[in-house]
């Protein structure tokens, strides 16, 4: 019997206990494809690893998470996109919504509630 095929997950955050606790957190339940610490580095790495799903914060150097979705869905990029933020402004998670994210976890949260979203991002792109 084949094993079942495990989601293969980029990260995005330029904290990196916030990035280590993410990798922790995700290495059990999913492949962590690849991990970069600004919003240029993901849209790069989005392109060459084609993730099934993006993590990503919001405030990063070089490119915020808001604009490192836009290029990326303006490229045409099919990942599931996850925003993991210490942001709880209502505001933040419209805007999320509005550039497509599939998730929005806050930071506080990540250990019960990133695997969950990320699990109902990948049902939600099945056919």
């Amino acid at each position: 019997m084949e094993a079942e095929k495990r989601a293969r997950i980029l990260l995005a955050d330029d904290h990196a206990a916030a990035l280590a606790q993410a990798t922790r957190v995700l290495a059990e339940h999913f492949d962590i494809a690849g991990t970069v610490v600004n919003g240029q580095e993901l849209v790069d790495a989005a392109a060459r690893l084609d993730p099934d799903v993006i993590v990503t914060d919001i405030t990063m150097p070089v490119m915020d998470g808001f604009e490192a979705a836009r290029r990326l869905r303006d490229a045409g990029c099919h990942s599931r996109l996850v925003f993991l933020t210490v942001w709880e402004d209502p505001d933040f998670a419209r805007e999320a919504l509005r550039l497509g994210a599939d998730g929005y976890v806050v930071k506080a949260r990540l250990a019960v509630d990133l695997v969950p979203a990320i699990a109902a991002a990948l049902e939600r792109s099945e056919p």
